[in-house]
């Protein structure tokens, strides 16, 4: 991989058009690995067979949120995402506290993906092949090819994740289609998970915890707008596009497994068995071969994801760098792929690093390393997005830019207080991402959230040690 850098500091143009982004988006998302990996936990200890009602309720949050970020992005053209919005619509301090605080929960988050990617790659190599491989072994082979995708060309990238994407949403749809088929379980079909005494009981809120950090990933539409076709129309409609498919698929996949144990059925498995949920009800219902299909997919999900988290991260570096916020070299492109190839290698070595430290510290994948990064990347994210909302009403209180009140003000405004509620739901349910009622559990969030103040702190800072940089934050592209 020879590369051959260039000092043009923009991105590859009209590379990407709106099932790209979309693609992208949800492949971040990781829908299979929501699916297996949380609903489960959150059927077992939230609000039970209510949670396809809470998918509905964070959706409606989600979509609230894209109204005014889709007005925004007409007006924002950069690859730091909210560390843009949030500088142009709340100040330049807010915008780097943002950015400390987005690049802490997307490395955490891609930490997180690690963790499972590692022991179920080396739990398949040991059931089908008979090999032993150390979870972090196998993790850090996986990251060397999440950098080769990261150093190719997005719409590489693009292709690569559609694909994969498409084939982890048919097993989906083949079980929700057989479930309908098999006309339901044992009491047929029942609505009883989206009535609000289902959804609105005491386990709403740590419902909340699982929910929304299943919804992670669709901000990263304005990531792209800089290498997007027609960006004005294609991401505000990749975003709505992305949010809704994501809330579609969630509500009726969840509702489906619901229907197909039954009820009762439903929070007996949960509770005793959550890992085999999805894959023995697959097997009884469409052939073992779907189930092996599933656990392959799931692997396959947690890579897609991870390729573009690692996208997204190396974006938000160069970005970055392209202000002199870090080292300007991050902000290198590579003169053939037109990628942020230097940002790239960086975020590579930031992560393997991590990962074999932590193998060779005996650090427990799921139960060590997987709880405490969730934590990191649910408060860190869900506080970002409550920020960025806010700020499509400051960025629109002076000049209205022809923008409805409903979408500079009422829908953002409803859409931060639903973020700021879940943000504290995350808070106070801590234990259940953790595994752990420590002290220093407790902890955490309050010290991830002091990573943003620390990005405000430095701001401060540059405007009096450095106030032409200051000055220019956020405002880069506009000279691009």
């Amino acid at each position: 991989m020879t590369s051959k850098p260039n000092e043009q500091q923009a991105l590859r143009k009209n590379a990407l058009g709106l099932l790209s982004i979309v693609f992208l988006v949800i492949a971040t998302n990781g829908p299979l690995t929501a699916l297996v990996g949380a609903v489960p936990v959150s059927i077992s200890m939230a609000n039970g067979i209510g949670v396809p009602g809470s998918f509905i309720v964070a959706g409606i949050v989600y979509l609230l949120f894209s109204i005014g970020y889709a007005a925004m992005s007409r007006h924002i053209r950069n690859a730091g995402a909210f560390y843009a919005y949030i500088a142009a619509g709340l100040g330049r301090p807010a915008g780097v506290g943002g950015a400390f605080l987005a690049l802490l929960a997307y490395n955490a988050i891609q930490l997180a993906c690690y963790a499972m990617v590692g022991f179920f790659l080396s739990q398949e190599l040991l059931t089908k092949v008979g090999v032993a491989v150390p979870w972090w072994v196998s993790a850090a082979c996986i990251g060397l090819l999440v950098h080769y995708f990261g150093y190719r060309n997005v719409e590489f990238s693009g292709r690569f994740l559609g694909f994969l994407m498409l084939c982890e949403i048919a097993i989906i749809l083949v079980f929700d289609v057989a479930v309908v088929l098999n006309g339901g379980g044992p009491s047929g079909f029942t609505f009883a998970s989206f009535k609000p005494s289902s959804v609105f009981t005491s386990g709403f809120g740590p419902s909340l915890v699982f929910v929304v950090g299943s919804y992670m990933g669709f901000e990263t539409t304005a990531i792209y707008s800089e290498e997007a076709k027609n960006p004005r129309k294609t991401i505000p409609r990749a975003t709505y596009c992305a949010i809704t498919a994501i809330m579609v698929l969630y509500a009726v996949s969840v509702w489906m497994i619901i229907v197909a144990y039954g009820e009762s059925g439903t929070l007996e498995v949960a509770s005793k068995d959550p890992g085999n949920m999805w894959f023995n009800m697959t097997s009884r219902l469409v052939g073992k071969w779907a189930a092996d299909a599933m656990s392959v997919l799931m692997i396959t999900s947690l890579l897609a994801a991870l390729v573009s988290f690692h996208n997204t991260i190396s974006r938000y570096f160069f970005s970055l760098a392209r202000e002199g916020i870090v080292w300007r070299g991050l902000a290198k492109i590579h003169d053939v792929q037109g990628t942020p190839f230097v940002a790239s290698i960086v975020q590579t070595l930031l992560g393997l690093t991590v990962i074999i430290v932590s193998g060779l510290d005996g650090v427990d994948p799921l139960q060590g390393l997987l709880p405490w990064a969730s934590v990191v990347a649910a408060v860190g994210m869900v506080a970002v997005q409550a920020f960025a909302s806010l700020s499509v009403v400051g960025f629109f209180r002076k000049d209205k830019r022809g923008v409805s009140l409903w979408q500079r003000t009422i829908a953002p405004t409803l859409a931060s207080l639903g973020l700021f509620l879940c943000l504290w739901q995350i808070i106070v349910h801590v234990d259940l991402l953790s595994g752990s009622k420590s002290i220093w559990s407790t902890l955490v969030p309050w010290a991830t959230l002091g990573g943003g103040v620390a990005g405000a702190i430095f701001a401060v800072w540059l405007k009096s040690a450095r106030p032409m940089l200051y000055n220019n934050l956020g405002r880069v592209l506009n000279e691009v």
